[in-house]
């Protein structure tokens, strides 16, 4: 990557946090953004994710703080269905969204940054590549079955693996109610003295 590239990140949350959780952390999206930052012109940091309209979210705070801190959240509401069997079924995609707003974004950008590994997209990558686009793929093979459709990663320009981005990107799951803890110890030791 060229430090002089204008790049776009588009992220496919729930499959970036399924290929996080399985590789053993969380994502520090104020760190992913840095990173992506120091490797060329960062113009947008899409978020995507479905929504359950109707329930408390726990990924509302994160959607919150995504919004507030440079990203651009994308949400849709799933929808819910019974399914033949008389089963309650939740259903709930942005793929359309996300692939809209890449051809969209191709013109104004060197690279595009696709954090899923949905095999779905191959036939994005590949039309963004016909305008010139180069694309990076992130997800991983570190843990089998691998995270990324094979068909994607071959047809991406680079493939990044998420698990040599852990140091760089991750908090261990804990380490959000560690670092409250350790906080609150600091204030106690600096009143105390």
């Amino acid at each position: 990557m060229s430090p002089f590239d204008k790049i776009a990140l588009f992220i496919d949350g729930p499959n970036l946090h399924a290929t996080a959780k399985a590789l053993g952390f969380e994502i520090n999206y104020k760190c992913l953004l840095g990173e992506f930052q120091r490797r060329g012109t960062l113009l947008r940091a899409f978020y995507y994710t479905p929504i359950i309209e109707d329930q408390e979210s726990t990924v509302r705070p994160l959607l919150d703080w995504l919004d507030y801190n440079g990203y651009a959240v994308v949400t849709k509401p799933t929808k819910e269905f019974v399914g033949a069997c008389g089963r309650r079924k939740v259903k709930g995609s942005i793929d359309i969204e996300l692939a809209v707003d890449a051809m969209e974004l191709a013109e104004r950008v060197d690279r595009i940054i696709l954090f899923s590994g949905d095999g779905d997209f191959r036939h994005l990558v590949e039309a963004v590549q016909r305008r010139g686009v180069r694309v990076a793929v992130v997800s991983t093979i570190a843990i089998q079955p691998a995270m990324v459709a094979d068909e994607l990663r071959r047809q991406a320009d680079e493939f990044i693996d998420l698990a040599e981005l852990k140091l760089t990107l991750g908090r261990e799951p804990s380490e959000r109610l560690g670092l409250t803890l350790s906080a609150g110890k600091r204030r106690e030791s600096a009143s105390a003295e």
